[in-house]
This record gives structure tokens, C-alpha cells and sequence, in this order.
């Protein structure tokens, strides 16, 4: 009697203990582990002028790398392996209703969101076209710069019908803004010319500028700081590597970057600034926003 009982207690005892690994398996189904959420590294915290380091890091990767100038214009550097760009639009430009990817930074994309950055011009200006999954919000115009993200989860960066969009792939995202800021490795030829490149409040010929560049081997680099010309601009995104790019929001309103911290799958998410000083956006394109901006988010 007494060894069926122990008999007993023992399948009771491992009844218990499956039930409550299940239990443990399914809670971890259900929520990532902290390594599946990208980790803001040391070097992203720090204002001081730096090479390139890494500035985040997802398992065992450092898909975004981090560089500071003394100019001061911030640099961050995407391996697209790792991770991918998106474009929202604003609550004005381009408008809330109907867009893949809206005004704000919801649903699961904040739990893959590593880092977000202004857009480009108003679209009310001219200065460029907006179209994401075949919706346009401004017409595409030949010949301008324009950061083109295909379906496939790859950006590119070139003049719209003389570089992009690649034959054969399908588009899913376009922005363009103004002509190229470099192009083929080299500066425009129209660097010095101030009014070329948009109009600043004040009529200052340093405001803040930003811009998106691409690599010879595919990265992203984006490009912002407080007080720079065009000409500063693209001396450091040519610093970086970067053989064509495109200017994007100026003015210190609108110019702003950050890096993401996560803190599991509870708590909100930590926006880090990546330019000193910036004036910054309110609510971090975590809440909604009026003018477009870009995403990047893990693969």
C-alpha cells in the first residue's frame, strides 16, 4: 500500500513538473527572451566625437554603428542583413488614412524598431514625391534624389529613372527630395549654392541639415548635426564612405534622430538622441507625428 502510494506521488510529482515546463515553454513562446530586443550600446550614449563603433547590439550582431564629428554631425551606419527602413507618413504629409506604415510607431514594429529619423521636405514645397505600396501622396518626379525600398526588404538610393528603381525588382516605398547629394562618390555641383538646397528660417546658412546616404557595399548611413552647410553635409557622408545620398529635412524643427532602447516586453521604450543639442521631435515617432519620417527595424 505504502509503495503505491509513493508510486503514485512520484506520477503526480512529474505530472507537476511537465505541466509547469509547458507553463514555461509557452510564456516564452509568447514573450521574446531580452536578447531577441536590440541593446543600445555605450557608444550611442556619449556625446563626444568618435569613430564609427557599434551602437547597437542583437544577437551577437552590431547591425548600427555609431560616429560623431567634431563639426558636430552625427552619423549612424544600418547593415541592411540585419535590418530594414521603412517609411510613415506624417499626420499631414503624407496624410493618416490609408497608409502601410502611419503617423506613429505602433503594434509589433515597436518591438523590432531600432532606430527612427526625419523624412524630407514638405510635399506641399515640390521638392519631391512620396508613394508607399503603390498609394501615392506625391506625385514622382525624373531625375530627382530618391530613397527607394523594394518589397524585398533592400533600400537604394539614386536618381528616379537613372539608377532606380532596379529592373526586376518591385517597388515598395519611394521619397524622394530635391537632386542627389552626391552622386557617384562626388559632391553636387551645386554644393556652395545655399538656396539650392532649401530654404532656412532666419536665412541662416548653417541650420541643421540631415541627409541619407548610401555605401559601395550597401549600407545606409544617415547623416544629421545642428549647424552644418550642405557642403559639411556631404564632407561627411563622403567621410563615411557614401557614393550617392539625398538631402533630406532641414532646420532644427525638424531634424532629428534616435537609437531605441528596449526593456523587454514590458515598459516603454528609451529614445535616445543621436545629435547632441537637437531640438528633437515630440514624442519620438512613437506617437503620432505630422510629417514623414523613416524607421529602421530588425530583419
Amino acid at each position: 500500500m505504502i509503495r503505491r502510494f509513493a508510486h503514485s506521488s512520484a506520477a503526480v510529482l512529474l505530472v507537476a513538473v511537465a505541466a509547469l515546463a509547458w507553463a514555461g515553454f509557452a510564456a516564452g513562446a509568447r514573450r521574446p527572451s531580452p536578447k531577441a530586443y536590440p541593446r543600445v550600446l555605450t557608444a550611442a550614449l556619449a556625446s563626444a566625437p568618435t569613430r564609427f563603433a557599434p551602437a547597437v547590439s542583437w544577437h551577437g550582431h552590431s547591425p548600427v554603428w555609431i560616429a560623431r564629428s567634431a563639426s558636430g554631425v552625427a552619423l549612424l551606419s544600418f547593415d541592411q542583413r540585419f535590418v530594414q527602413l521603412r517609411l510613415h507618413s506624417g499626420t499631414v504629409d503624407a496624410g493618416t488614412a490609408g497608409w502601410r506604415f502611419g503617423p506613429a510607431v505602433l503594434g509589433t514594429e515597436r518591438y523590432r524598431l531600432v532606430a527612427a529619423f526625419n523624412g524630407g521636405f514638405r510635399l506641399d514645397v515640390g521638392a519631391g514625391g512620396f508613394e508607399s505600396y503603390g498609394r501615392v501622396g506625391a506625385a514622382l518626379a525624373t531625375g530627382l534624389g530618391s530613397v527607394v525600398t523594394y518589397t524585398n526588404g533592400r533600400t537604394d538610393i539614386g536618381a528616379w529613372h537613372d539608377g532606380v528603381p532596379r529592373p526586376g525588382l518591385r517597388v515598395a516605398s519611394v521619397r524622394q527630395n530635391l537632386t542627389l547629394l552626391i552622386d557617384r562618390g562626388t559632391a553636387a555641383s551645386t554644393i556652395d549654392c545655399l538656396s539650392c538646397w532649401g530654404a532656412t528660417l532666419g536665412g541662416v546658412s548653417d541650420p541643421a541639415r540631415s541627409a541619407l546616404g548610401i555605401t559601395a557595399t550597401g549600407r545606409l548611413v544617415w547623416a544629421g548635426g545642428e549647424h552644418l552647410t550642405p557642403g559639411d553635409l556631404a564632407g561627411a557622408l563622403l567621410s563615411a564612405g557614401v557614393v550617392r545620398a539625398v538631402e533630406l529635412d532641414i532646420n532644427p524643427e525638424w531634424v532629428a534622430g534616435y537609437l531605441y532602447q528596449h526593456h523587454g516586453a514590458v515598459g516603454p521604450l528609451a529614445a535616445v538622441p543621436v545629435v547632441p543639442g537637437q531640438n528633437g521631435v515630440p514624442g519620438y515617432f512613437l506617437e503620432p507625428w505630422s510629417r514623414d519620417f523613416f524607421t529602421i527595424e530588425q530583419r
